[in-house]
């Protein structure tokens, strides 16, 4: 029946999204590694994910496929956002999140400084982070190609079983 197909891509999803957020808080937490911004909004569409995926398991069948094809837009949200945050890396493109530039003091009174400085220090999001040595990849690249084959995964798996009986 194609409820136990659709069961199994809601747990794979669900899988993705809960790998994603895994392996960013684990380099976080064990590798030392220091999100920027991009990097924190990066896992906004993998926290949604997990409520989607969970959603899409419990579900009556008639609800599972619009949730999967929810979840295939989240995924390619993390893609897209994934993209960016690569580009930022490379300086394709200036960075669009004021959060990720260091901030500029320049002209103001100590006591100015201090009140404009931020509560956690800022990493600029076009310094990226390489969690294996001697490998030219970024975390950013890492999470983009993750992403993109997440997505490209559960949509081509999701239009391949469309009609099928488990």
């Amino acid at each position: 029946m194609r409820s136990v197909i659709d069961r199994r891509l809601a747990l794979f999803g669900l899988a993705a999204c809960l790998l994603a957020l895994g392996a960013a808080l684990g380099a976080e937490r064990f590798l030392g590694v220091v999100p920027c911004a991009f990097c924190l909004l990066e896992r906004k569409p993998y926290y949604a994910g997990v409520i989607v995926g969970v959603a899409a398991v419990l579900a009556p069948a008639r609800f599972q496929r619009p949730l999967l094809w929810l979840l295939v837009a989240l995924l390619a949200v993390a893609t897209a956002l994934s993209f960016v945050h690569v580009g930022v890396e490379l300086h394709a493109w200036p960075d669009p999140l004021p959060e990720c530039t260091v901030p500029d003091y320049t002209g103001m009174t100590m006591s100015q400084r201090i009140a404009a400085m931020p509560l956690r220090p800022v990493k600029p999001c076009e310094f990226p982070d390489y969690l294996v040595p001697g490998l030219p990849v970024s975390m950013a690249q890492m999470a983009f190609l993750y992403a993109l084959a997440a997505c490209a995964g559960l949509a081509i798996w999701m239009s391949r079983s469309k009609g099928r009986s488990a």
